[in-house]
């Protein structure tokens, strides 16, 4: 099971840091007091320039004795180690199992000696492994920390959302290293730093947290037996009052690596492990920011730490909203390019004539040897996959759990509401339905990515249509919950399989739905947007004349601040005399 990759130690100079090709992925975490039906919430986007949009799907399985299973690297898909199996695994959907338990993450780097090279389980296989194993959030903290433990950390720092039906967990992590030593019994050398240090923080009723590829918990309370524990104290881990949870070494390490001094209510673990500089507030925490700002009217006091312009005052790891959330407010904040700012990034020359709010890559980019930067926003054309995951505890699992689920760019996608309990996965939505090399007709994000391609060419024209499409789906999504929960939830009180069967038909027609919706309307959009001409158009119809001839096109051409930079460019070039 032990193997040293060559390719993991020279990647990891690359990995650690703020690589920006790893500032990807945001996250939000919402308590049930802070919702407005008493569910517990937490998102996901998987922004990656190579990760595919298609929804995971593993049935609940007994495993003989002695089965194995392979971890992959999350990032390569190189096979690491083969470890052994657990007795069984429960359902998973996405990254949330048929328990309500669900977890996202962000990758934050952090201290770039910390990489262990002889590790064996990486932060992609500890939250497939963690929700095929768990219960309840605090069971997959538990899960997490003996798996790195156990078989050692192959990934860099971590932040991982981790949540259930009755509460929700922010948890951070990072390796401890490759220090090799000779291990008395069997004389082979093993890691002396083997695992990882770690907090987890239960997130408090009525509060909402987020993080974005920068550690955040700073502060914490320490071990007292009644609100803390550390992991050697597991019996106490079910105990309601235990609101964080921590590496026992994890303050004695950083002690040990001369990463701190002071007294140890002083230890505060991003600080520490994860150093605050101008990129991680400028790409990440103004991320955190932007979904703050549209729930808490006080967030103006962070602007300058989230530009990176004062670091000294950091924002809360949690917040009060000024008002409770739904899952469709999670989509809004999913869509964020900075409006409503002085950074809106539809606003700048970037944007060019037609309020193009993305910047391709790379993020930052050189001229006359001085560095500039692209903005870093929530919404970002690369994302793979993203998802607003619902947990409800006055229901059966099986109806409890929704993982509203889109693919590609999450500003053009729409969130389909699949439930925890479904058996199969729609053919548009499944594993092996096309890959980022490999385009199909059927497949979900395929067509999602085509519509989104053709918007960013006339953005503020096509984004309205698509806007409507969008908001009249999800609208209608959302409105659906209440009946088809009441319609399971019958059915689930004579026999919990027709229950299970009827989410199951739901979830998959929708999907399907949606998938040929969004054909029809990226069909519509070429056909009324074609050559930067505006087709007539009425309720989704083109005009003709009496005779069948097409009515001219509408030819906006460009708006006057475009206008005037093509002048103050180029003089009197354009001049007609």
């Amino acid at each position: 099971m032990k193997i040293f990759r060559i390719s993991l130690i020279i990647a990891g100079f690359f990995l650690f840091g703020y690589n920006f090709d790893l500032v990807a992925c945001t996250n939000y975490l919402v308590s049930k007091g802070a919702s407005t039906d008493g569910s517990t919430m937490i998102s996901y986007a998987a922004d990656s320039h190579i990760r595919y949009g298609e929804l995971y799907f593993r049935p609940a399985t007994d495993w003989p004795a002695g089965s194995l299973v392979t971890i992959y690297d999350r990032g390569t898909a190189e096979p690491l180690a083969q470890i052994p199996q657990v007795a069984h695994t429960y359902q998973t959907i996405g990254f949330m199992n048929e328990h309500q338990v669900a977890i996202g993450e962000t990758t934050f780097g952090g201290k770039e000696e910390l990489t262990d090279s002889t590790g064996l389980i990486d932060y992609g296989s500890l939250m497939f492994l963690s929700i095929q194993r768990a219960k309840s959030a605090r069971e997959a903290i538990k899960v997490i920390a003996e798996l790195m433990n156990t078989y050692g950390y192959a990934s860099s720092g971590e932040s991982f959302s981790i949540g259930d039906a009755n509460e929700v967990w922010i948890m951070e992590l990072i390796g401890k290293g490759t220090e090799m030593k000779s291990d008395k019994k069997s004389k082979a050398l093993v890691n002396a730093n083997k695992g990882a240090v770690w907090v987890a923080m239960r997130v408090p009723e009525g509060y909402v947290s987020a993080h974005a590829n920068h550690a955040r918990i700073t502060q914490f309370t320490l071990r007292d037996g009644k609100y803390s524990i550390t992991d050697k104290d597991w019996d106490k881990l079910y105990s309601a009052d235990i609101q964080v949870i921590y590496a026992h070494d994890v303050i004695s390490f950083a002690r040990q690596k001369g990463y701190f001094v002071g007294n140890d209510t002083d230890f505060s673990f991003s600080d520490t492990y994860n150093p605050l500089d101008f990129e991680a507030a400028r790409f990440c925490e103004l991320r955190v920011w932007s979904m703050f700002n549209h729930i808490n009217k006080e967030m103006g006091q962070y602007w300058d730490y989230a530009t990176g312009k004062d670091l000294s005052r950091r924002m809360p790891l949690f917040i009060k909203p000024d008002r409770k959330l739904t899952p469709r407010d999670l989509m809004s904040f999913k869509r964020d390019h900075l409006e409503g700012t002085e950074l809106d990034m539809a606003k700048d020359i970037g944007a060019g004539p037609f309020g193009l709010p993305y910047r391709w890559r790379p993020l930052t980019w050189k001229y006359e040897e001085k560095e500039y930067f692209h903005e870093r926003t929530t919404a970002t054309q690369q994302t793979g996959f993203s998802y607003i995951v619902q947990m409800r505890n006055w229901l059966p699992d099986a109806i409890g759990g929704i993982n509203w689920f889109g693919v590609d760019d999450a500003s053009t996608t729409v969130y389909v509401p699949f439930y925890c309990s479904m058996t199969a996965v729609p053919h548009c939505f499944a594993e092996g339905n096309g890959d980022m090399l490999t385009y199909s007709e059927t497949a979900a994000f395929w067509v999602f990515s085509r519509l989104a391609h053709f918007a960013y060419l006339f953005y503020d024209r096509v984004m309205p249509d698509v806007r409507e499409v969008q908001d009249a789906l999800e609208s209608k999504f959302s409105a659906d919950v209440a009946s088809t929960d009441a319609e399971a939830l019958a059915l689930y009180k004579a026999n919990p399989d027709d229950a299970i069967k009827f989410l199951t038909n739901y979830s998959t027609e929708t999907a399907n739905n949606t998938v040929e919706t969004w054909r029809n309307l990226s069909n519509f959009l070429l056909v009324k947007y074609m050559d930067g001409n505006i087709k007539q158009e009425k309720e989704g119809k083109f005009l003709e004349n009496e005779y069948g001839y097409p009515l001219s096109p509408k030819q906006p051409g460009y708006p006057e601040s475009y206008k005037k930079q093509v002048v103050e460019e180029n003089g009197a070039r354009f001049l007609i005399p």
